[in-house]
């Protein structure tokens, strides 16, 4: 749901856009560190908030790093 949000904020157009591991972190509502496959060799690590249900939003991007390998840890950031 934030492929859009990403290719936006980091100007790149991703053909694979998949999610290979993720970590939470409960806030008001919860963080999402989601390390995400975006070229055979390229990986990006993203931190995608999402609201209370209650609140009725969709997930939201709100930061990211590139340039990550698969072997590279996921960590809060």
């Amino acid at each position: 749901q934030v492929k859009p949000q990403f290719e936006s904020q980091a100007n790149m157009s991703c053909a694979v856009f998949t999610a290979i591991a993720y970590k939470t972190q409960v806030v008001a509502g919860t963080m999402y560190f989601i390390k995400v496959q975006v070229s055979d060799a390229e990986y990006v690590h993203l931190k995608v908030f999402q609201s209370l249900p209650h609140e009725n939003q969709g997930p939201s991007l709100v930061n990211f790093q590139t340039g990550k390998t698969r072997d590279d840890p996921l960590t809060y950031f």
